[in-house]
């Protein structure tokens, strides 16, 4: 039986932990930490989603070394906290696994696999000197696209709010055969997961609301359907999609959808507040370099200035440092 861990189980990651163990057709793990991790120790993990409630019992722990070698790890920490998880990974990382990066963001191993002039750039604000790039390596990276929403509604107890989405795909595009093996386990398990012969459209789909919202959010405390109805806080917006919009052209990217769609996507999702204006708030860090930072330094590379993205940036840095 394919054996996967996913690691960072939260929200994200436990709801995909808990569908999987649902489904039964994979060996499945969670390594967790603290009140959560000692919830599902003593009374298995609940999935609370449409309206229905079901618990799991996978194997947990905070231990790695328990586990061994996987074929699959599906890593659902945020971009920040990546590098830090490094030496953990070690033991479950055999000849042939594969890892999942479900962050939001450009991804580390974004330029493994394009060919051109960029293949093989690191990105300094995603992956500092490069730590992730050469312990890992980008030939063990599969990308994801989260379209959920899901929060840890008590220790131990995962609550779905929306979206059944989770696209993957190869960083050079090709249907791999572990690329659709693990896709038709999450497929199975209730979260379509196909896999994209261009999965960068789509990080960057995602991407184009979640830089301009996320850290506007923060400035402003709007929720989303605040940010993307007010006419002051639109213009700002669209001013920072169109700078990004350029620099996402430059590398190749096409876009399905133009601004004033995609901000109606989110106003949406209605009275959200983002997870950067929630992490803001109670003092942790935040993932404001995976999806802005990165972009102003993408337009560096390509030669396309980023004014308004800077601007934005520079004030949600000082922002994030205020009790």
């Amino acid at each position: 039986m394919t054996k996967i861990c996913v690691f960072g189980a939260g929200a994200i990651g436990g709801y995909v932990g808990a569908r999987l163990a649902l489904k039964g057709e994979a060996d499945v793990s969670l390594v967790a930490r603290g009140s959560h991790l000692a919830a599902m120790r003593a009374r298995g993990l609940t999935l609370k989603q449409g309206g229905g409630t079901q618990v799991v019992h996978p194997r947990v722990t905070d231990d790695p070394k328990e586990l061994g070698p996987q074929d699959y790890i599906i890593l659902t920490l945020k971009a920040h906290g990546l590098a830090a998880v490094i030496d953990q990974l070690m033991p479950m990382i055999g000849d042939n696994t594969a890892i999942l990066f479900a962050q939001n963001g450009i991804p580390w191993w974004y330029f493994h696999g394009v060919g051109g002039p960029y293949e093989g750039t690191r990105l300094e604000s995603v992956d500092p000197g490069g730590l992730i790039w050469n312990r890992i390596g980008p030939e063990r990276a599969l990308g994801a696209v989260v379209w959920q929403a899901a929060e840890i509604e008590a220790p131990g107890v995962i609550a779905h709010h929306y979206g059944d989405r989770m696209p993957l795909g190869e960083p050079a595009g090709e249907k791999s055969e572990r690329a659709q093996l693990l896709g038709k386990l999450l497929t199975s398990a209730g979260i379509k997961s196909p896999v994209r012969p261009n999965l960068r459209n789509e990080i960057w789909l995602k991407l184009w609301g979640n830089l301009c919202f996320n850290p506007v959010s923060v400035l402003t405390l709007g929720t989303l359907q605040d940010l993307a109805t007010d006419p002051g806080t639109r213009r700002v917006i669209r001013t920072m999609m169109d700078e990004a919009r350029a620099v996402a052209e430059k590398l190749g990217i096409s876009f399905a959808v133009d601004a004033g769609e995609r901000m109606d996507m989110a106003a949406k999702v209605g009275a959200h507040r983002t997870s950067m204006l929630q992490d803001v708030e109670a003092g942790r860090p935040t993932e404001l370099d995976a999806l802005l930072g990165v972009v102003i330094e993408l337009g560096r590379i390509v030669g396309i200035g980023t004014p308004g993205l800077q601007l934005v940036y520079d004030l949600c840095k000082f922002r994030s440092r205020q009790p």
